[in-house]
């Protein structure tokens, strides 16, 4: 079957949209590619097509577990052999799915990149025919992209560790060096480079300068004037996509807010309102609109200034897709940048607790194992974070990560325990008991601690978490794991430790200076005295004259700066608390970084810990409910970390 047949029977199309059949013959002709095309510009097919034509199955690495699921639906909808393996699936799923895996009845299986870097899963890889490995949101592996995920980074290792023929890397927002970095990491030649236009003729885009308190009533007076038809509002946060939803309503129009808060049922019924048609008006942070495949919306706004111009370009791809006009305007005030940095201050890591972590990690004998979980509360660094650093000392060859593994297993038999034993010889009969007897007994399950149980039996972790895997694979036992755990084999030490951690200091300040450009880079956009599209397309490596309907096309030229509200004086009554805060000696406020993230609003592991109030009060309440917390929230950072340095160390 040659793939215009395969296409036809399979996905019912008689022609390949721009740059797929492009893309699908560097891939059958067994090379490497790369395809960054616009959002909504049919980059599935450009490995669904091969992976019906290859002999072996097409691995698919995709960050967001919706965005799995509903591609898998398609495509088994479509009478195509397809699965996701993903923390959803329960632990019957799951055994199917290996077991199928193995039998070869998959031709695509979608994972998060998070699952290869579990030895175990790996082993069961190495078992199975790979044809292909196709990357979504490639832009990822890029340290200095918008969006990093530090387990991308160790996609190139395990593709040559699994001998992978070939390699697929997707992105709808890739920079001309963020592309370069993905060509250098998977060895793709210039010709295999496959990239479309991000201009979109049918999307209009405005920019309106407006100070913070004016943005409610433009917007309501936008929507009001226009018809009511499919619309996503983007804020930077939870509470204002809320707020925003209930001012809409209040002026009658039919808005919900969504936002990664939402419990995941609440989440699921808002958006097929809004596939559907019931709710038009979507007041949304960035966790929504991944995965929409809605061709009709009509308006996307921008209440608040996005991040960077890759979400940017990401976010206004997703409206009119049917190839009809579209309004894409963007409400540009300067207090956003304070908001939005402090994002990126929140991510930087203080020396001294990373200096402290790498002892941790370091002075560790060949095996062990960690939580990030403890690792971040103790020592007041975000999860994320210790992930890309775990990630630097892997790819430096310092570490290797072995498996994940729990460290707590709630266990219910699925028959009684002699019946069991039954199956078994007299010395594993003996382990078995003295297992179950060193559990804790519930009412319903027994918990077992595998370090305990390896304490108290004599027998290693591994032998027994081997075990409890090996019932349950039986359907003997029932099993509800607890407490990841991520397993490390050290290989070996630095020569320099204070060179090497230096490096990494050095490299998260790089990273923190990188993402504050990108926000600068969205306020000179909004401030381009050129075409907009024109401005846009520069920053993706292409050029045109102008587009002759944008904003400043159509005459509106933009003001010499954005409008921003007056900042307040720091008053002595603001002092004076901050002293008081100081005098509590809370743990996790000892540094003047750690003092100014907390008065600038942003929360970390060990803020949200709950604190004791004086006697006569409530008894205990979480930090962040202190009322200091967020008090100088419209200053800016370093104004606030100067106010931190001078009141801590006096």
């Amino acid at each position: 079957m040659d793939y215009s047949e395969a296409l036809e029977k399979n996905f019912g199309h008689s022609t390949f949209r721009d740059g797929q059949q492009e893309v699908i013959d560097s891939i059958l002709a067994d090379r490497s590619a790369l395809a960054i095309f616009p959002t909504g510009g049919g980059k599935s097919l450009c490995y669904q097509l091969p992976a019906l034509l290859l002999d072996g199955l097409t691995l698919v690495v995709s960050p967001l577990i919706a965005l799995m699921k509903d591609q898998v639906d398609t495509l088994v909808a479509k009478g195509i052999s397809a699965a996701r393996l993903d923390s959803t699936l329960s632990a019957d799923e799951a055994i199917s799915l290996y077991q199928r895996l193995e039998n070869g009845d998959f031709k695509l299986l979608y994972v998060a990149p998070e699952r290869l870097a579990n030895e175990k899963f790996r082993a069961r890889l190495a078992k199975v025919k790979l044809a292909l490995l196709a990357i979504d949101e490639a832009h990822c592996i890029s340290e200095w992209g918008h969006n990093f995920r530090p387990d991308y980074l160790k996609l190139t290792r395990f593709a040559d560790e699994l001998k992978i023929p070939r390699i697929l890397c997707l992105t709808a927002t890739a920079t001309p060096k963020v592309a370069e970095d993905i060509c250098r990491y998977f060895s793709i030649q210039k010709e295999d480079h496959h990239q479309l236009t991000f201009y979109r003729p049918n999307l209009d885009l405005i920019v309106t300068p407006l100070a913070g308190h004016e943005r409610q009533t433009h917007l309501l007076k936008r929507l009001q004037d226009s018809p009511i038809q499919p619309t996503i509002i983007y804020t930077t946060l939870q509470h204002g996509a809320e707020s925003l939803a209930s001012f809409l309503k209040r002026n009658d129009l039919p808005a919900r807010p969504y936002h990664a808060g939402l419990r995941p049922e609440v989440r699921s019924e808002i958006q097929d309102a809004f596939m559907s048609g019931e709710v038009p008006i979507i007041c949304a942070t960035i966790a929504f609109g991944m995965g929409i495949d809605k061709s009709n919306i009509r308006a996307i706004y921008h209440y608040n200034l996005p991040k960077s111009l890759e979400n940017y370009t990401q976010e206004i791809g997703r409206a009119g897709r049917d190839g009809n006009r579209a309004h894409c305007e963007l409400l540009a005030c300067r207090d956003d940048l304070r908001t939005l940095a402090n994002f990126t201050y929140g991510d930087t890591p203080q020396p001294d607790a990373l200096r402290a972590i790498l002892r941790i990690l370091l002075d560790q004998p060949g095996e062990f194992d960690i939580s990030t979980y403890e690792l971040s509360r103790s020592h007041d660094i975000r999860p994320l974070v210790i992930n890309t650093l775990l990630t630097y000392l892997e790819l430096e060859g310092f570490l290797k990560a072995t498996s994940p593994f729990y460290s707590t297993y709630k266990v219910a038999f699925a028959r009684d325990l002699e019946h069991l034993l039954n199956g078994f010889d007299s010395k594993r009969q003996t382990f078995l008991r003295k297992l179950f007897d060193s559990a804790k007994p519930g009412y319903k399950w027994l918990e077992i601690s595998p370090e305990n149980s390896s304490t108290a039996i004599g027998e290693t972790k591994e032998k027994i978490i081997k075990a409890i895997g090996y019932l349950e694979d039986l359907g003997d036992i029932s099993v509800k794991p607890a407490g990841v755990r991520q397993g490390y084999r050290l290989l070996k030490k630095p020569d320099d430790f204070a060179a090497l951690t230096q490096r990494l200091i050095d490299l998260f300040q790089r990273r923190e200076e990188s993402d504050l450009q990108r926000l600068q880079e969205v306020v000179d956009h909004a401030l381009s005295p050129t075409c907009l599209y024109r401005s846009l397309l520069s920053h993706f490596g292409e050029e045109l004259k102008s587009c002759g309907h944008c904003s400043r096309c159509q005459g509106d030229q933009p003001p010499a700066e954005l409008p921003s509200s007056p900042i307040p004086e720091i008053s002595q009554d603001d002092l004076a608390l901050i002293r008081q805060l100081i005098d509590e000696k809370h743990s996790g406020l000892r540094t003047p970084r750690q003092l100014a993230r907390f008065l600038s609003g942003m929360t970390s592991p060990t803020t949200t810990y709950t604190w004791y109030l004086p006697e006569g009060a409530r008894r205990k309440q979480r930090l962040t409910s202190h009322d200091a917390y967020s008090l100088l929230e419209h200053h800016d950072f370093q104004e606030v970390l100067d106010h931190s340095e001078s009141m801590v160390i006096h």
